[in-house]
């Protein structure tokens, strides 16, 4: 790319003046050189009402002079990047003004959530500091106003670049804080499984939020303090904190428990959320979980394609294959069966689950009903049934909430009651009270959890050739003629995410689905190729500034709620067709 300098910006800038706003495309393919700092328009808007142009800058890292220890490993350079975008977000903000017609004026960069995320808007090495982010061009009329624009790129940008990118004009105690906040919650979340532990709480963290519509933590003055019981009480030693205390909770099966109102969604949510680093001032930046946990829900009326439910469903009305079980409108058993087992095959480690978001019937059937319907009648299985085979034969744990059946204390190793926000471990009076009262309903699940059929993606039905995807916030893609809704995916968190996945089902396709990998490989594929190459090598556009890093878990569950997909059974080579 040629690099030009600001005067022959300038020349452009006067040159465009009042012409028509498709003029501005005499600013791409090219790169400028603004005092420090050099600019890249990589993509120009149609009109000053369209989406605003992607702009990346790149600041030499000789100028921005950030210590290498700021980033010298991947946790500690994720936390500076995240601190950058938040510093630029908000000088920009703070900064750029409306001038003309739409967005005209307007400089903003991706709006992060309370999560530390991997993220396509800024990138930091030993050589640059870049930050991709966007310009609403000025107009009137759909006339170029030159005047306005020079205003943008020569006074109002480099105050922003300067105030977010320049180490030397940053707050040094709260980005550091920053970095290593990212640093020891990484050091925690690596540390889990050494310890035994599925997730840790630690004591003093704010776990309510505002509301439901704002993740911000709960003001301290209303918010109870987490404090971990005595005998779950776990110390450990973080690279930048020191020695910590907090509640560890062990593999196997954990119930939460307690009256209703006391807490035991909030933890849960905060323990679904621990699978992410969170900002200084969260609340729960010391909330850690497995990375590949999975909050599992009934999901009435999801799509479901070729997935062996058969280890909790068999046995339907009219015949219907459950080793290969496929429809267009799940009810809620069969789709929170699809998610356990679908969830398997892509990696999870731990199991999430809630009783108020869940099928009554999957979670539990007691001796009366057992008495009542035959179990040669009653094709489900429920889960109380299988969740300690599911631990046992392939080592996945559950986190369950669980409010109105002591059913499952008899399949729990660690029960956690909540009161009034405050955990107690309540392990060993529910132990008196198995032998108190001894459960008699009959055992359901059989010797073993049941397999899982690995199962192979085809390509047909899958229609790229305009390659047209769209993301519709978080909870919704548009790819082709199809939607996608993952709304009840709880653990994507930013519409960024969404994207990135959009982005990601595009390159699968492309590159892994060939009607011989399994989804399983093709899981591992994309990971690799994340992990080595980053964001930007799975995007279908060029220098993307508004991608954000997301789990193979949850691409997974996106990809198997692509209605009209179709699959073959590896064990039995049936394709399914929706």
């Amino acid at each position: 790319m040629n690099k030009s300098s600001e005067r022959e910006l300038r020349e452009i800038i006067r040159r465009i003046t009042g012409r028509g706003y498709s003029a501005y495309r005499e600013l791409k393919a090219k790169s400028f050189i603004i005092s420090f700092f050099e600019i890249f328009f990589v993509h120009i808007q149609p009109d000053p009402f369209a989406p605003a142009s992607r702009v990346r800058l790149r600041v030499p890292m000789s100028m921005a002079g950030f210590p290498q220890d700021t980033f010298r490993n991947k946790s500690r350079e994720i936390g500076l990047r995240d601190f950058i975008l938040r510093e630029f977000e908000r000088n920009a903000k703070k900064i750029s003004r409306k001038r003309g017609e739409g967005k005209s004026g307007l400089i903003y960069s991706y709006k992060p959530s309370q999560e530390m995320l991997e993220r396509t808007s800024v990138y930091v090495d030993r050589e640059w500091v870049e930050v991709r982010f966007f310009m609403g061009l000025p107009s009137k009329g759909r006339r170029i106003l030159g005047k306005e624009f020079e205003e943008m790129l020569f006074k109002d940008l480099p105050a922003i670049v300067e105030r977010s990118l320049i180490f030397k004009n940053l707050d040094k105690d709260r980005l550091y804080l920053h970095i290593e906040t990212s640093e020891d919650a990484d050091f925690l979340r690596q540390s889990l499984k050494k310890l035994g532990l599925v997730a840790f709480i630690k004591d003093g963290s704010i776990l309510p939020r505002r509301s439901g519509i704002d993740d911000r933590p709960m003001e301290k003055e209303k918010a109870v303090p987490f404090k971990s019981p005595e005998d779950l009480r776990i110390e450990i030693e973080l690279p930048n904190r020191g020695r910590i205390t907090g509640m560890g909770i062990p593999e196997g099966v954990t119930l939460i428990v307690g009256g209703g109102f006391h807490g035991k969604t909030t933890l849960l949510k905060s323990i679904e959320r621990g699978v992410y680093n969170h900002i200084p001032g969260d609340g729960r930046e010391l909330v850690v979980t497995l990375p590949w946990a999975v909050k599992i829900r009934a999901e009435d009326g999801r799509s479901v394609t070729g997935v062996d439910i058969s280890p909790f469903i068999s046995n339907l009305p009219q015949g219907i294959d459950t080793k290969f079980f496929t429809t267009e409108n799940a009810s809620g058993s069969t789709s929170q069966s699809a998610n356990i087992v679908e969830a398997v095959e892509a990696g999870a480690e731990l199991l999430l689950i809630d009783e108020d978001t869940s099928a009554t019937n999957f979670m539990i059937r007691d001796e009366r009903m057992q008495r009542l319907i035959e179990k040669e009648k009653e094709p489900i299985t429920p889960f109380v049934d299988k969740v300690r085979l599911l631990f046992r034969d392939y080592k996945i744990s559950t986190i369950l909430v669980m409010g109105g059946s002591g059913d499952y204390f008899d399949v729990a190793d660690t029960v956690i009651g909540m009161v009034n926000y405050r955990p107690i471990n309540m392990t060993e009076r529910v132990k008196e009270i198995i032998k108190e009262i001894p459960l008699r309903r009959k055992g359901e699940g059989g010797k073993k959890f049941g397999e899982i059929t690995p199962r192979i993606p085809l390509k047909e039905n899958l229609d790229l050739k305009n390659e047209k995807i769209k993301v519709k916030g978080r909870g919704e893609i548009v790819f082709g003629k199809k939607r996608i809704d993952i709304s009840l995916l709880e653990q994507v968190v930013e519409e960024g995410q969404t994207r990135g996945i959009s982005h990601a089902l595009v390159y699968v396709i492309k590159n892994y689905v060939d009607g011989r990998r399994t989804l399983g490989d093709i899981l591992k594929l994309l990971k690799e190729e994340m992990d080595k190459n980053g964001l930007d090598s799975i995007s279908i556009s060029r220098f993307p500034p508004d991608l954000a890093w997301f789990r193979i878990v949850d691409f997974a569950a996106t990809f198997n709620r692509i209605r009209g997909l179709k699959v073959i059974s590896k064990s039995i080579r049936i394709p399914a067709y929706l």
